[in-house]
């Protein structure tokens, strides 16, 4: 499924800031700076708060936008396979 949102980061952005592939989404050029805040914060919690907030959003709108998009689907009778990968 397509997102509306734009990827902002690049590949070559993302290995330099050691972004974990599972983190690779819409919303990666918002979590550099705050992993790089977190950093040099000595990852205090009350610290970054902008930053975390901000990542956080985008992360909640990505899955917003999928939960929407699902609901779509099923109104159209259509159904999403997932493939079994648990053997491979």
């Amino acid at each position: 499924m397509e997102s509306s949102k734009p990827m902002i980061a690049t590949q070559q952005e993302m290995n330099e800031s050691k972004v974990p592939l599972a983190y690779r989404d819409q919303c990666a050029h918002l979590l550099i700076p705050l992993n790089k805040c977190r950093q040099a914060e000595y990852f205090l919690p009350w610290k970054c708060v902008d930053e975390r907030h901000t990542y956080e959003k985008c992360e909640y709108e990505l899955v917003m936008e999928r939960m929407i998009q699902m609901q779509k689907l099923k109104q159209q009778g259509k159904t999403l396979t997932i493939p079994n990968t648990a053997g491979a």
